[in-house]
């Protein structure tokens, strides 16, 4: 039985979010001096179809705030079910992230990982306080999919879709 509870309650609150599965990401982009830039979310979504636009959010407190709010571009990289090891990687604090990790150069640059379920290619359209957020608006310039298994994430856990209907 659901329990109700009061906002307040943060961890509450985050258990509750966590009840809603999401895909895995890695979003990237170039920072000042043209390095790749890459970080784990799961805040991604949809935002329109015409014009074509997506949506994803990263905390205040990231170190990597002020190169995504500085880049003028990002690309979104859905992890397929057997990238949980990156996923991992760039969800942990780390000198080059991208060390050893094979990617091409997407729209202005931005890196786009090999292998993934989709990716996203975006312009940066706007940034938006949210809370303890900042969510950045991105119109869609190029996209790529594939016939793949996502990597999901429930309730604290990787995961991948236990059925179709």
């Amino acid at each position: 039985m659901a329990t109700a509870a009061d906002p307040s309650d943060s961890r509450g609150f985050r258990d509750a979010l966590g009840r809603f599965a999401t895909g895995v990401t890695i979003v990237t982009t170039l920072d000042g001096a043209g390095r790749p830039v890459g970080l784990t979310a799961n805040s991604f979504n949809s935002v329109s179809l015409d014009p074509p636009m997506v949506l994803w959010s990263l905390a205040r407190r990231s170190l990597n705030l002020p190169v995504f709010l500085e880049a003028g571009h990002f690309a979104v990289n859905v992890l397929a079910a057997d990238q949980r090891a990156l996923s991992d990687r760039f969800a942990r604090p780390a000198g080059d992230r991208f060390a050893g990790v094979d990617w091409e150069a997407g729209t202005a640059g931005v890196p786009v990982l090999p292998g993934t379920v989709a990716s996203f290619e975006c312009a940066t359209d706007s940034s938006i306080e949210g809370g303890d957020h900042v969510i950045f608006l991105g119109r869609v310039a190029r996209f790529r999919h594939a016939d793949r298994e996502p990597l999901i994430y429930h309730a604290g856990r990787y995961g991948t879709p236990a059925a179709r209907g």
